[in-house]
């Protein structure tokens, strides 16, 4: 308005024709008042949020209500600076959304803008030489205004709004109330980004300590593992979050613990072909904008559990580690610098405790092999030597006694004394084997094959064993035993589909036996019965036998028995 002539240099207009005018200029004063109020009042509602997600959504909703469009967007430019890897919407129903499809990725009239950030006004969008059309069931639109928000020197996003109310063309001071928008956005981004990073920290940090406090507490490593896939994806909104560790001497990954959508315990991955094998490779983290339509990639099975951005850390700096897996669903955004600095240091620091436990592990076994050794050489030396030296005093004093009947009993004390010190020897001999080596003793190998299977199975069987196994089962029979022990929990994992596995392992006087129950679907009247022929075979060869039995509550219950010669 400052280009206007002052009233009284308009010579020869009327009195109502001044009048017109003067209440024309008060008009457009008030208009440009309010404008500026509103304008005002949408700046104070874009700064107020705190929350991301809830500013961008302000910031399009405030645009289109100041230049009164009807249709708002805007558009999150992606780490590659060349594509848009976020894009909200105002003034689109649902149904409109999903009829349209995919969102737009930034080519076309939306690219100029990332190409070009400097306002852009059109009369008619579709004539401009960047503009590809609208996809199928798009909703026409003619006008067009376009801003881009920086966010410190750097350019942050684009706010596009199209169709101004009225068919009018978007002017100067749409532009204007635009831009002066975009500024005030800008700072309100920036303010929310910062208030996300320090939220952020925050929780990786708790997550780190309450990772670290368990481990060292003693708790189960699959335990453990669950809370690392939980926690780290809660905190970046992973719709799938899993640990996959390497198998030994295949050169390929298993999942030990998933958590979300399409997770599978006990999925193997290769490592050719997919993100967490290429990151526990290389020894790095690996990073994928969208994982269904990565190309490096092509074996992975996450391209359709989650097919958007995914990250892959491995916990630990050396090649062949572990591997933390986080996914995101289509549409979701990439993960940026700002959120795997703080992700990355999470997984140092697992890493870090996760060692720290096994070297825990390590010198309280050590610590227990000690004890063994004490607790053997004090059987050793005092208790049966005190022992001996009753038997010989009660057997000195049975040649006194002239009752025939107590005669007797000291004899058989006599004789329950040599017994339990035989028991006595097997007791020592079977803790010192287990000093020289414990990978060796019968019970030692049933506990690896339990705690080997809970990765197949997806949860911990549950085992007890009683009795000398490590003394009184011969060396074949114990051979036999780990075999059978292996094949039924195969089976249980890849058959059965239980969620309850008992493990059952015990030497009595005459026989070893071991049962395998589960709350599995049962043992089928018609199916193939290769495996347990060959499970029944080996008992046979040791002189026992196999009996299958269905509990009441249902699954099934084997029970694999041989002599004790």
């Amino acid at each position: 308005m400052g280009d206007e002539q002052p009233l009284s240099r308009m010579p020869g207009m009327r009195l109502d024709e001044l009048l017109e005018e003067l209440q024309a200029r008060i008009n457009a004063a008030r208009g440009t008042r309010d404008r500026v109020h509103s304008l005002l009042e949408a700046v104070v509602s874009v700064g107020r949020e705190l929350d991301l997600s809830q500013v961008l959504r302000r910031i399009v909703e405030a645009g289109a209500q100041l230049v009164d469009a009807q249709y708002g967007a805007l558009g999150v430019i992606g780490p590659d600076g060349r594509s848009l890897s976020q894009f909200l919407t105002s003034g689109l129903t649902p149904e409109q959304r999903q009829e349209i499809g995919p969102l737009p990725a930034g080519h076309g009239l939306l690219g100029e803008l990332i190409r070009h950030p400097e306002p852009l006004r059109l009369s008619e969008l579709g004539a401009h030489e960047a503009s590809y059309g609208f996809p199928a069931h798009h909703p026409p639109m003619r006008t067009f205004l376009g801003v881009p928000i920086r966010v410190r020197d750097e350019v942050f996003g684009n706010l596009y709004l199209t169709d101004k109310r009225g068919g009018l063309d978007f002017d100067a001071e749409d532009e204007s109330v635009i831009t002066t928008l975009a500024v005030a956005a800008g700072v309100a981004i920036d303010n929310a980004r910062l208030y996300e990073s320090s939220q952020r920290q925050h929780r990786w940090l708790r997550a780190g300590a309450e990772v670290t406090n368990h481990l060292l507490s003693g708790d189960a490593r699959q335990d453990v593992l669950e809370l690392i896939a939980r926690r780290a994806g809660e905190i970046t909104g992973a719709c799938l979050a899993e640990v996959a560790a390497p198998v030994p001497g295949t050169g390929d990954l298993v999942v030990e613990r998933s958590v979300g959508d399409g997770g599978a315990q006990g999925l193997v991955l290769p490592v050719d072909g997919t993100l967490a094998g290429a990151a526990s490779a290389a020894g790095r983290h690996m990073v994928s904008t969208c994982l269904r339509k990565d190309p490096r990639f092509p074996a992975d099975p996450r391209r359709s559990a989650c097919p958007g951005p995914a990250v892959a850390v491995p916990l630990g700096s050396a090649a062949g580690a572990d591997v933390l897996l986080l996914a995101r669903a289509a549409g979701e955004p990439v993960f940026t610098e700002a959120e795997l600095e703080p992700l990355l240091a999470f997984a140092g620091q697992t890493a870090l405790a996760l060692e720290l436990a096994v070297r825990r592990r390590d010198a309280e076994h050590v610590a227990l092999l000690e004890d063994r050794d004490r607790i053997a050489r004090d059987l050793h030396d005092l208790a049966i030597q005190r022992l001996f030296a009753t038997g010989m005093t009660l057997q000195s004093a049975a040649r006194l006694v002239e009752h025939t009947g107590a005669a007797e009993r000291v004899s058989r004390a006599v004789d329950d004394l040599d017994e339990t010190i035989k028991i006595i020897r097997s007791t020592i001999f079977g803790l010192r084997a287990r000093d020289e080596g414990a990978g060796t003793s019968l019970r030692a190998r049933a506990s690896r094959a339990v705690g080997d299977a809970v990765t197949s199975l997806g949860f911990p069987p549950r085992l007890s064993m009683e009795g000398l196994l490590d003394t009184d089962v011969p060396l074949d029979v114990a051979e036999h035993v780990v075999a059978v022990l292996g094949e039924l929990l195969s089976n249980a994992a890849r058959h059965a589909h239980a969620t309850r596995v008992e493990v059952s392992l015990r030497a009595t006087a005459d026989e070893v036996r071991l049962t395998v129950s589960d709350n599995g679907k049962g043992i089928p009247e018609q199916g193939r019965r290769s495996g347990l022929d060959n499970l029944a075979e080996r008992a046979r060869e040791v002189g026992g036998a196999l009996e299958m039995s269905t509990p009441a509550d249902g699954g099934s219950r084997l029970l694999w028995r041989a002599p004790l010669r």
